[in-house]
């Protein structure tokens, strides 16, 4: 509860924005009454059993499907918004009218709020749909997409355990044109106990499986099977290291 307090807290907008808290099975069910939101209305769907993030994901789908909002945006539990997130960029999908989903740069963050570094992921859809075969090119929680592509690629799928969202993205980089803003407009937690983390090798089996379903003999499929293959022995603490080096440097 406190996460979500929190991640609502961090919502500052000039325009208005609803939200919608899908509570996968806890035994902590938030009530929209107790939940201090004064940006816009927000919903509660509460889900009886907890199936899994994908399942709780595409519950939230369904309802704002059916409630023809032109915007869907993401964040996630304790995970920050930098002031007018949304609004930056609605307003660059709307002069933007060919880019159907925008993701921006994140400041990944640990639990205590200490800033580690900035995680610059590709800004064109260029060099997003070539690249996007090595890991994904969009932090979840960070992206805004229009809400009709879902009546062509359908809702985030099921059979990608832990990679839901990297599955989901194949799929609009593979039909629609995305992008990415320079610039940090998320605060990122590195959480231990985050999906991630707790099922990596779970996460990167599905991740090759993803990029084999999308395979074709060329150095970028090439390249991020072989590299995939190669996370299956490598630790998430090495890899955030890693980055933490990589990232500093830029």
């Amino acid at each position: 509860m406190n996460g979500l307090q929190v991640s609502l807290a961090s919502i500052e907008e000039d325009c208005e924005v609803d939200i919608v808290v899908v509570d996968d099975g806890s035994d902590r069910r938030p009530k929209p009454e107790n939940l201090n939101y004064n940006q816009g209305n927000i919903k509660v769907i509460a889900l009886k059993k907890n199936r899994g993030i994908e399942y709780a994901l595409n519950e939230g789908l369904k309802y704002i499907e059916s409630k023809n909002y032109k915007y869907i945006g993401r964040l996630d539990c304790g995970d920050l918004c930098q002031p007018n997130r949304f609004k930056i960029q609605i307003s660059f999908l709307q002069k933007n009218p060919k880019i159907a989903l925008v993701g921006s740069w994140v400041n990944i963050i640990d639990e205590q709020g200490k800033f580690h570094y900035i995680l610059k992921h590709p800004e064109s859809h260029a060099e997003l749909s070539k690249k996007i075969y090595f890991n994904s090119m969009f932090v979840h929680p960070s992206v805004i997409f229009k809400t009709s592509i879902l009546k062509d690629i359908g809702y985030y799928p099921t059979t990608y355990k832990a990679a839901e969202d990297y599955a989901f993205f194949f799929k609009v980089v593979k039909q629609f044109k995305t992008a990415n803003i320079a610039k940090p407009l998320v605060d990122y937690v590195i959480d231990p106990n985050s999906i991630s983390s707790q099922k990596r090798k779970v996460q990167v089996k599905s991740r090759i499986k993803i990029i084999l379903n999308h395979f074709y003999f060329g150095y970028y499929p090439i390249y991020g099977l072989f590299r995939n293959i190669l996370l299956l022995f490598v630790s998430r603490n090495f890899t955030t290291v890693l980055k933490k080096m990589i990232y500093h440097k830029k």
